[in-house]
């Protein structure tokens, strides 16, 4: 807390105006503060004898200049008037500079020196408002870099040790350290390293603090990156920071010369840190001093220039161990993991605070990308976890600021670092292979890495598929095969489901997935050469990297071609139009360079060939590799590891001609010719054999293989120490000719490594990838199946609740993505996989199924998953609907499903129905009456289920459920309703069109195929139930029922065909079909046809079913009638109806029913209509001729019929309105009104009086109310020859063949017909005596009025048709005469009408001759016209006349 006040007092005194008498006490305190400082370092020095014997006697003494200097101090800092940043520091720090300088000072006197500075600095007294604050800075610096003293016991030296690392941190802390140069700041980090390499041997306390310095620093220093302008960048680009002026010295020791502590005497021996060490000198002076650039740089404020120094200096200290021997005192082990881990943990400090600043300073940039990566790649595959784990967050760190200038790296470092490390099999231990993917899911969890690898790796030809490769490794090594689940395969699992995850949180509204086209191609371009347009736009570079992936796949294809027959591997590539149809080299050798998984082999033997066009294609092929700047045996490495060298000499020689001639062209160095390069390289070959070669007993020496090339540079001899240099770097590292495919992965050598620096600077932009799915389907349908397969997997092994969400996350995730990019064969998948998981497909083996089930953990969470995405993304799923309809109908035998799960949402009258139809409603099955827990009920629902282990049956004696066995039952029931199984059917209204499709196939398929023969009751249960479920999607679909009708329509009639007696299925069937049409009739007026024909299946029905059902067929069909007349427009749908409806006319419980339903449509002839006349009138005709209820239903069925006629009437006149067409209208109108007669013509028959008179007297009405009816003149001869004639015969073969009894009183019938046939006669006169056929119709008259004169019923004749007719033909008489239509004419020409009238009417009644025609009027008569003529216009009968002679 003083310390706080303290600091604020001082802020006070400089930043604030206060009076005198703060300012004063403010300055006193500070006094105070260093004079105590002074006093403790004097109090120390007096313990020592040296600095306290100096006295003698009197006044007179001599003392010490450090002694003196302090005293000074004292004696000044209390008589200070200015501020004391007025004050020059130096006044107050020299005399403990001093100190800490002094050699003859102990390591007591220097540590509390070195803690009066510490304080110093620590209380911001020194700030750029300072005087003189920059030289006081450097003099602390230079002073403590540079402290000395005596040590006195290891304690104190380590005090002092650490004093000094707390003193210069306080310097890096300190406001001013910005004035501080680039020197300095090497020196204070030169100074520190020294304390961390002495520590080595000291105390852990000390190493602790040391290494804590050296963190500190480090990050003090590269914090201060981001604040560092670009335009420092040239000039942090002097020759000074080249590498050799940090290097190491190779030739010394590590440790510095431990110096022997004395034991406390005077004599002790100084010690000194090691200026002169090799590892204590970040910054040799001399080659600074030699570069006035250097020299100039390293004097400004410190920035760049010591940065890159630092950092450079960092990397070297991970090539330490190949520089410097191990101490006598040190752990080898320990040293190989302590230094390298040290060093690495600075650089990821250095790292993290730079961040992406680092990418602004190309010296640092290239550190990075050069060699700190080259050595990460080394340590990456060490045998010490924590190295690697360090290893992987410093390239993870790189990865999050710089990976847009380590496109390569990344590649190099996956491949041939995290790829072969957490692959067990390639020799890596366990934890290696632990740690490298930890690594890998720390990646993954990054959302963009995954795809920025795909589209920077996998989709450039030139380089390895790392996004392929990782997913693999992941979805393997998720697999626990023939071992139990292990940390490693949950851990791979979550770098899967990592990728997944992050695909799907990037879909979202926001951003849609787009949608690619498929790429082709359609003509042959070089693929090597084609670029990008424009990076920074996602829609070019989008095309450009798929475009790179189909040519990448289209390689790879044809690489295996190439394999088996390089002539139709080459063929593939030209039908693809990736090569030329006219091959030429150098694409052909572009084929051979960018293309992975050629068979080396064939490739050498290839270019080894002598044919011209290989010779051409192998060089062109060298023509693709670059060698400028690059040593021989690197050139060589590099192009001989793309192929296999040929082993006959002249396809050798061939091949290293091309080669040379290459190098030389870019690299001729001392080489006089490109035949010097030949043969130096064939020389280079024979030495790699010789030297790695095991026949080779006799190795070749260096001194023989300079004399094997003497004079071959162009007559000369090549300089001896680059002969030696290619020796020695043959026989340490072999120039492998023969591909080794063992390993998996490549090993990075110097010599790729090298060429990978090189391809650095020409590949192409890093593309930097956002939020939005840009290239996630190419990428899911990669890794798509091995995931769902390994995470199947892991859930299946797993036994922790932890691990089974996990899982579940990443099955939604993929269900998810699968949906958004319409990967339905994904989706599909993954639905069958999760349906095993539920235990519901399983043949059940347990007694209990349902408590089972609640005790399965695992099952539930996978059933709750199912039906998840059932619902939220069912659009898509196709073929996986009949797993899900496994699960339902599992559940449904168990009886766990809710009551409603297959009604109509939309229907809420089906309760009301389902009782018409005696069914009981859902809520009976809520009822106590339960069977056991072992047997469910199949009908029963969710609480069904729940009262079975309630309730107790007092007749079959059982066990009262536990506790646990109620528990499970109730986490069963939970689970069944989180799944919200009703949901898929209510909404499936929403489907997209396929998966409803898809759905009712499903639903249709396992139904199965109904049996004529009783099926088992759980095949028909299973069957009732998927039909109520179809039913209700095709009801919620009423607007695309045209998908779904013929599917639907088709089921309906395998069942209604196939079954033979009453059951439950085809009930459901008829009554579902029934109601389908009701509801959806009014909706769809262009399907009424096809849904009023569908009804047609139940005149199919056998009769067994038919009569079981007939009366609530009927009820149906008349609500359909009722609800949907008027939507009935068509003939074919009224048949169906009317057919329907007449099949009820002799059943006795339906017909009151149907007769309800044929007065609807015929009443009032509301809905009567020509597309339904004829079919009504003959249904009513049935119900007339039914014998099945009360004569007075037959009675008013008649009316409806007679009634009609009034509908033909105006339908008439209608069609005279409408003028044109109105003749075809009318012709249908006259045959409607002909069937209309001739159906109660056959009425006219019955045998029961009062329906046979009835239907005589409504038939004479129609006849004679036929007015408004346009008949023509065969209408007429119809009227007479099919109606009236045929039912006065009709009638009288009944009075004369039948008995009695069977027809009751039959002469009141003939009465009313002989009436009918005299009225319609003379009602039609008019119109008949036009018709040539007149005689014809009126013989006709005659003759049956005749023959009932002679009837006899009995035996005797009937009094009332003798007293009738003649009178009835005496009006007709006279009605004709009137008319002037029976006339006497003369008898030329034959007998006339006039003479076979009256020999009928004779027969008749001899007396009515003489009384219609009077003597004086039948000689009249004589002198008219004939008959047939038109009666004279003067004498009309008035129709008052005739009407009286009718009546």
């Amino acid at each position: 807390m003083g310390r706080l006040r303290l600091q604020s007092g001082i802020k006070a005194i400089e930043e604030e105006e206060v009076d005198d008498c703060e300012g004063t006490s403010s300055r006193v305190a500070l006094a105070c503060m260093i004079n105590s400082e002074v006093g403790a370092v004097l109090a120390v020095m007096r313990r020592n004898v040296r600095w306290g014997g100096r006295y003698v006697g009197g006044d007179e003494h001599l003392e010490h200049s450090l002694i003196q200097s302090l005293k000074t101090l004292r004696r000044q800092i209390f008589s200070l008037e200015h501020k004391w940043h007025a004050v020059n520091p130096n006044l107050y720090l020299k005399p403990f500079l001093d100190v800490i300088r002094s050699d003859e000072t102990g390591a007591p006197i220097t540590g509390v020196a070195l803690s009066s500075v510490y304080k110093i600095l620590t209380l911001d007294i020194l700030d750029l408002n300072t005087v003189n604050v920059d030289n006081a800075m450097y003099l602390i610096v230079d002073a403590v870099t540079s402290c000395r003293f005596e040590v006195t016991d290891p304690a104190s030296e380590e005090v002092v040790l650490m004093k000094i690392l707390q003193v210069l941190l306080a310097c890096m802390k300190s406001k001013a350290s910005v004035l501080l140069n680039n020197q300095h700041v090497c020196t204070i980090v030169n100074t520190c390293f020294r304390v961390v390499h002495q520590a080595g041997t000291k105390g852990e306390l000390l190493q602790r603090f040391s290494h804590h310095t050296m963190h500190e620093l480090v990050k003090c220093i590269f914090s201060h990156l981001k604040d560092i302008e670009e335009s420092q960048l040239s000039n942090g680009g002097s020759p000074l920071l080249a590498p050799e002026i940090g290097g190491l010295d190779k030739g010394s020791d590590f440790h510095a010369k431990q110096v022997e502590n004395g034991d406390g005497s005077v004599g002790v021996e100084e010690t000194r840190l090691p200026v002169g060490s090799p590892v204590a000198n970040l910054v040799d002076q001399n080659s600074v001093a030699e570069l006035t650039n250097g020299a100039q740089a390293m004097s400004e404020p410190y920035g760049i220039p010591c940065m890159v120094e630092i950092f450079h200096f960092l990397c070297s200290l991970l090539n330490i161990t190949e520089q410097i021997g191990v101490g006598p005192n040190s752990n080898p082990i320990a040293f190989e993991e302590d230094v390298p881990l040290f060093a690495l943990r600075l650089i990821n400090s250095a790292i993290e605070l730079g961040g992406s600043s680092i990418q602004k300073h190309p010296k640092l940039l290239a550190l990075i990308q050069d060699e700190l990566f080259r050595n990460l790649m080394q340590f990456g595959l060490s045998m010490s976890p924590l190295i690697v784990s360090m290893v992987c967050s410093i390239v993870l760190n790189l990865y999050h600021h710089l990976r847009t200038e380590l496109k390569l790296q990344f590649e190099a470092f996956f491949s041939c670092v995290i790829l072969r490390l957490a692959k067990s099999r390639h020799g890596a231990l366990y934890q290696q292979q632990e740690v490298a993917m930890e690594a890998l899911v720390d990646f993954c969890r990054q959302n963009t890495f995954m795809p920025e690898m795909y589209a920077n790796l996998d989709c450039d030809i030139t380089c390895n598929n790392i996004f392929e490769d990782l997913a693999n490794l992941l979805s393997k090594s998720a697999f626990p095969v023939n071992c139990p689940l292990s940390a490693m395969h949950i851990l791979a699992l979550d770098g899967l489901i990592a990728i997944i995850q992050g695909m799907a949180s990037r879909i979202t509204d926001a951003c849609p997935v787009p949608d690619h086209a498929p790429v082709e191609f359609e003509e042959y371009s070089p693929f090597w050469t084609v670029k990008c347009k424009n990076y920074s736009d996602p829609d070019s570079w989008v095309k450009f990297v798929r475009h790179q992936k189909y040519i990448k796949r289209r390689l790879m294809i044809g690489a295996d071609h190439f394999n088996r027959d390089p002539k139709k591997g080459l063929e593939f590539l030209q039908g693809t139009h990736l090569l030329p149809e006219k091959l030429d080299p150098q694409s052909v050798a572009c084929f051979f360079r960018y293309t992975a998984g050629l068979d080396k082999n064939l490739v050498g033997d290839f270019l080894g060939n002598h044919d011209d066009f290989c010779v051409q294609v192998l060089h062109e092929f060298a023509w693709t590799f670059d060698f400028h700047e690059m040593n021989l045996d690197t050139a060589l490495r590099l192009f001989l590891e793309t192929f296999r060298l040929p082993g006959e000499s002249q396809k050798i020689q061939r091949v290293l001609e091309a080669f040379s001639e290459r190098y030389y062209e870019q690299s001729p160095h001392i080489l006089a010719n490109k035949d010097a390069a030949l043969l130096l390289s064939y020389s280079l070959i024979m030495l790699n054999t010789d030297q790695h070669n095991v026949q080779v007993k006799k190795k070749m020496t260096e001194e023989d293989f300079i004399r094997n090339n003497r004079l071959i540079n162009g007559g000369s001899d090549l300089p001896r120490e680059f002969l030696t240099e290619l020796f020695h770097s043959i026989c340490k590292n072999e120039i492998k000719t023969t591909p080794d495919y063992s390993a998996g992965f490549p090993e990075m050598t110097p010599s790729r490594w090298i060429d990978l620096m090189r391809k650095s600077k020409n590949t192409s932009q890093y593309i930097v990838y956002d939020s939005r799915p840009l290239l996630d389907r190419d990428m899911f349908a990669i890794m798509s199946g091995p995931t769902i397969a390994a995470i199947s997997v892991v859930f299946d092994h797993a036994e922790q609740e932890e691990v089974f969400h996990t899982c579940i996350d990443g099955f939604l995730a993929v269900a998810k993505i699968s949906a958004c990019h319409h990967l339905d064969d994904v989706l599909d998948d993954l639905v069958v996989s999760l349906c095993k998981f539920t235990t519901l497909l399983n043949a059940s083996s347990v007694e209990e199924p349902v408590i089972a089930f609640g005790d399965d953990l695992k099952a539930r969470i996978a059933t709750e998953t199912v039906f998840s995405i059932a619902n939220r993304y069912g659009d898509y799923i196709h073929t996986g609907w009949r797993n899900i309809l496994d699960c339902i109908l599992k559940l449904h035998k168990l009886g766990l499903l809710p009551a409603r799960v297959a009604s109509d949402a939309a229907d809420d009258s089906e309760y009301a129905l389902d009782s018409a139809h005696g069914k009981p409603p859902p809520s009976s099955q809520y009822a106590s009456h339960l069977p056991s827990m072992g047997t469910p009920r199949r009908s029963s629902g969710l609480m069904g289920r729940f009262s079975q282990l309630l309730s107790l049956d007092t007749e079959e004696p059982r066990s009262q459920p536990t506790e646990q066995q109620l528990a499970a039952h109730q986490r069963t029931l939970q689970t069944i309703q989180k799944c919200h199984i009703d949901t898929i059917f209510t909404e499936s209204k929403f489907l997209q069109a396929e998966s409803l499709l898809q759905l009712a196939k499903a639903l249709t398929w396992a139904a199965g195929r109904p049996q004529k023969v009783n099926s088992s009751p759980d095949d028909e249960d299973t069957a009732v139930f998927c039909l109520e479920l179809l039913i209700a999607i095709t009801l919620n679909n009423r607007d695309r029922i045209v998908l779904l009708w013929q599917g639907v329509y088709d089921h309906i009639a395998n069942i209604v065909q196939s079954t033979v007696i009453p059951c439950t299925l085809v009930e459901k069937a008829v009554f579902g079909l029934l109601r389908i049409c009701q509801r959806l009739l009014p909706y769809k007026e262009n399907l009424a046809d096809e849904l009023l024909r569908s009804l047609q299946l139940i005149l199919k029905l056998d009769a067994r079913v038919a009569d079981a059902y007939c009366e609530n067929i009927t009820l149906e069909v008349t609500r359909l009638v009722k609800a949907n007349a008027s939507h009935i427009k068509s003939q074919m749908g009224w048949r169906t109806i009317t057919s329907l409806l007449s099949i009820t006319a002799r059943h006795p419980e339906a017909s009151e029913v149907g007769f309800e339903a044929l007065v609807f449509i015929m009443s009032e002839g509301t809905h009567l209509s020509p597309a339904n006349y004829i079919l009504c009138l003959e249904a009513s005709r049935q119900f007339v001729e039914s014998r099945v209820g009360l004569t007075d239903r037959s009675v008013h069925a008649l009316d409806l019929m007679a009634e009609s006629m009034a509908s033909l009437v105006r339908w008439s006149h209608e069609a005279k309105r409408a003028g044109e067409g109105s003749e075809k209208i009318s012709e249908g109108i006259r045959d409607m009104w002909l069937r209309l007669v001739q159906a109660l013509r056959k009425i006219c028959v019955d045998q029961r009086e009062e329906i046979r008179n009835h239907a005589v007297t409504l038939l004479q009405r129609c006849l004679a109310g036929s007015e408004g009816i346009p008949l023509s003149g065969s209408s007429f001869l119809q009227l007479f020859d099919l109606i009236v004639f045929v039912l006065l015969d009709d009638l009288l073969e009944i009075a004369q063949s039948h008995l009695p009894k069977d027809y009751r009183n039959m002469e009141g019938t003939l009465v009313l017909s002989v009436k009918l046939l005299s009225k319609v006669f003379l009602q039609l006169l008019q119109e008949l005596s036009l018709l040539s056929s007149f005689c014809k119709i009126w013989l006709g008259v005659l003759s049956r009025m005749e023959k009932y004169m002679k009837l006899k019923v009995r035996g005797k004749r009937c009094e009332k048709l003798q007293e009738l007719i003649p009178e009835l033909l005496k009006n007709t008489l006279l009605v004709m005469k009137a008319k002037g239509i029976l006339i006497r004419r003369s008898t030329i020409g034959g007998d006339s009408l006039w003479e076979l009238t009256w020999l009928h009417v004779n027969s008749i009644s001899a007396s009515l001759q003489s009384e219609v025609f009077p003597g004086k009027e039948l000689q009249q008569d004589s002198e008219s016209p004939h008959l047939g003529s038109s009666p004279p216009e003067s004498s009309p009968l008035p129709s008052g006349d005739i009407s009286q002679a009718v009546g």
